[in-house]
């Protein structure tokens, strides 16, 4: 991970999040470097949707070249359902499968707009990306299939209900 210049980070460290912010703007500012490769969901999930986007990726500036990913199952599957199948199982089922068989869409390149902010370009990039692959956009965090829901989410989406109702 040294030679390809990797940026490690733990998230919930707010000086980490400062350092990694600080250290894209270096490498995008550095025209001879190649582009960042930077997945925002920040997790894969079951290939049907697109999840919240990070924004940490859209606050640094810089264009961003979407990349819509989108796996076949119909020789093997490339998901893996951790409640389902062990680490060990999943490994096995994947290296015994036919193929595993990924579209890639390379889209036209987005540069944040002067009154949008890193959410909305996010949700922008995010549209795109969901719209080629064929998939739904979900407005929340991947990461909630690992982590307990936040109070001020549940409160959020129980007002939103109210409302309707």
């Amino acid at each position: 991970m040294r030679i390809t210049q990797h940026v490690l980070f733990e998230r919930s460290e707010m000086k980490d999040r400062h350092l990694v912010r600080k250290k894209i703007r270096e490498h995008i500012a550095d025209k001879a470097k190649l582009p960042i490769l930077i997945f925002p969901e920040g997790t894969c999930i079951n290939n049907t949707s697109v999840m919240m986007f990070k924004k940490g990726s859209f606050e640094v500036g810089g264009t961003i070249h979407p990349v819509a990913i989108k796996y076949d199952s119909h020789f093997g599957d490339a998901f893996w359902d951790s409640t389902k199948h062990s680490m060990m199982t999943y490994g096995f089922n994947v290296l015994t499968s036919w193929a595993i068989v990924c579209n890639v869409w390379y889209l036209p390149p987005m540069v944040k707009e002067e009154e949008e902010d890193a959410v909305h370009f996010a949700n922008r990039v995010k549209a795109v990306i969901a719209a080629q692959g064929g998939m739904s956009m979900l407005p929340w965090d991947g990461g909630l299939k690992r982590k307990k829901v936040k109070e001020s989410f549940k409160e959020e989406q129980q007002k939103k209900y109210c409302q309707m109702v």
